[in-house]
């Protein structure tokens, strides 16, 4: 091993462990205390309940672990937005599991919490999975209402989900196993079957205090909405079950019994591991995210057999397209290439931007890949596209234009990995979040915004010191190499992985070797969705 494969090595490891420790205190919710003050009660925490409800050694594939990393520090924080989501495995059928975390601010809405149970809810929608809610919560964080409560992507637009996933067939099952009050009683209720755990579960549109202040009454809130009352009285909830753990295994029994589902049809083989060992890609893959290096090696430590097919090798060579297997599906591959490349007029060409010749490449790349049902995955370290006149004069806009009508219209699915730069147009392009991928997840080593912070903060700081300059404001070197200090800091925060994870711009940040894992219970999800849509790009501008 060279000293740069060792050195790189060593960087990412650190990073990666990094990423571990955030985890770790992110999966304490509410913290040790919290979670043992629910166990006194005789309840599981949200994650207790999963880890029952799903099949035992089976993979779950976390959404949005690290929303809200980070944010709401004023009211104490928010880990994971107060509601673990997930795709897993209930009697070997994949489902989405959306489970309350009562151990945060005793499960209480959030403006992410919505932000993130939308987002489990469009996953369900587009791939068709069956979706069990472990409700478990306060309802509306009142402080923060203005922001979660009126607007189209808010808290009542759950409920607009789960009538329109009803109509499409997709299987809802509720569990209340805590506190589900006022607008979000509707959630479970709106489902197609909903339990409730006595003594612990209880919903009402109305707790007795309001109840009292509202109308005079005095009710206490098991008599009120308690499991008694809505499974002999009312009949809102279907059963009724004496622990969460009897709850659990209801649900594992309506999922033993459900149907078959249709599948799109995409090609999987057997999986192989790669020939190349996955360990290496620490390695292979620089930490400096302005070094170049060869992505084909890096997509041979991720493909099944190593094996990687490459579409117009010599042409457009700074994205490299081609087809594989991942975990044994077949893939198209679309990846920047991040070394220095020559063309055959023997002009160099920068890694990580696209030109011409490789929008051109990626267009008709996607489109053979819509015309063959095979997923797209987009794997990013993208600076944006070439600039200049050159560029201008030779098309780059049309060119992009095209890549950019051809990937937003594709059919297949769309899986993208931001591994490190994620810059401007380039973002678009390569599939980024306002494209409709299926799953995005970024490595520890991504970075995310307009522009790299070095050009960003150089032009915030031109900006200030001309804006103070106008002010009358003498401006010293000292309090230039200050505020190009402030600027980039704050600049370089927003870039992290961790930021746009927080604010669900991705949805997690993930160890390169779960790259494979993503990927493949992203396509095998996909697959209980058949293709209905006839791929049209519209007007391309040639």
């Amino acid at each position: 091993m060279d000293i740069e494969f060792n050195k790189n090595d060593d960087q990412n490891k650190q990073l990666l462990f990094q990423l571990k420790k955030k985890l770790e205190a992110v999966k304490l919710g509410g913290g040790k205390s919290r979670i043992e003050k629910e166990h006194q009660k005789g309840k599981l925490t949200a994650r207790e309940r999963i880890d029952y409800l799903t099949d035992k050694g089976s993979e779950f594939l976390e959404i949005g672990a690290l929303a809200a990393d980070g944010m709401y520090k004023e009211e104490g924080g928010c880990p994971s937005a107060g509601v673990i989501t997930g795709i897993g495995y209930v009697h070997g059928r994949m489902c989405m599991i959306v489970a309350n975390d009562a151990t945060v601010k005793a499960g209480a809405w959030f403006p992410m919490t919505a932000k993130k149970n939308l987002r489990a809810q469009e996953i369900a929608m587009e791939n068709h999975l069956p979706v069990i809610y472990l409700v478990d919560s306060a309802g509306v964080f009142l402080p923060k209402q203005n922001e979660i409560f009126p607007d189209k992507e808010h808290f009542g637009r759950q409920f607009r989900n789960n009538a329109k996933m009803s109509a499409m067939g997709i299987v809802q099952v509720a569990a209340i196993m805590g506190s589900c009050v006022a607008g979000g009683a509707y959630l479970p209720i709106m489902s197609d079957e909903a339990m409730i755990v006595d003594k612990t579960g209880s919903i009402f549109l109305a707790g007795s205090y309001l109840v009292k202040a509202a109308i005079g009454e005095s009710v206490d809130n098991e008599t009120l909405g308690g499991a008694t009352t809505h499974c002999e009285i009312s009949g809102v909830t279907d059963n009724k079950y004496d622990s969460d753990q009897e709850c659990l295994e209801a649900i594992r029994k309506i999922f033993d019994k459900i149907g078959e589902s249709e599948k799109a049809g995409f090609d999987r083989k057997e999986p192989k591991l790669p020939k190349l060992r996955m360990e290496d890609i620490y390695g292979v893959f620089p930490y400096d995210r302005v070094k170049p290096y060869d992505m084909g090696e890096v997509i041979k430590h991720m493909v099944d057999d190593s094996d990687f097919e490459e579409y117009k090798k010599d042409y457009g060579k700074t994205l490299l397209c081609g087809t594989a297997r991942i975990d044994g599906w077949a893939v198209g591959i679309i990846a920047n290439q991040r070394k220095v490349v020559k063309n055959k007029k023997g002009e160099m060409q920068m890694g990580g931007v696209i030109y011409s010749d490789s929008a051109d490449k990626a267009a008709r790349f996607i489109m053979n890949c819509n015309q063959r049902k095979i997923p797209l995955v987009f794997l990013q370290d993208v600076s944006g596209f070439m600039v200049g006149s050159k560029a201008e004069h030779g098309g780059i806009i049309k060119d992009g234009a095209k890549m950019v009508n051809a990937m937003a219209n594709s059919v297949v699915p769309k899986f993208t990995i931001v591994m490190g730069n994620s810059y401007g147009a380039g973002n678009y392009a390569m599939c980024g979040k306002a494209y409709d991928p299926r799953l995005i997840y970024s490595w520890p080593s991504a970075q995310m915004a307009v522009m790299s912070g070095a050009s960003a903060a150089k032009t915030l700081l031109q900006i200030k010191v001309a804006s103070l300059k106008k002010s009358g404001k003498e401006i010293t070197p000292e309090d230039e190499a200050q505020l190009l200090k402030e600027i980039t800091d704050k600049y370089n925060e927003e870039l992290s992985p961790y930021y746009a994870a927080a604010r669900l711009w991705v949805d997690g940040v993930i160890d390169p070797m779960e790259t494979r894992k993503v990927i493949s219970m992203g396509i095998e999800a996909a697959n209980h969705a058949p293709i209905t849509e006839k791929f049209n790009v519209g007007i391309i501008q040639t």
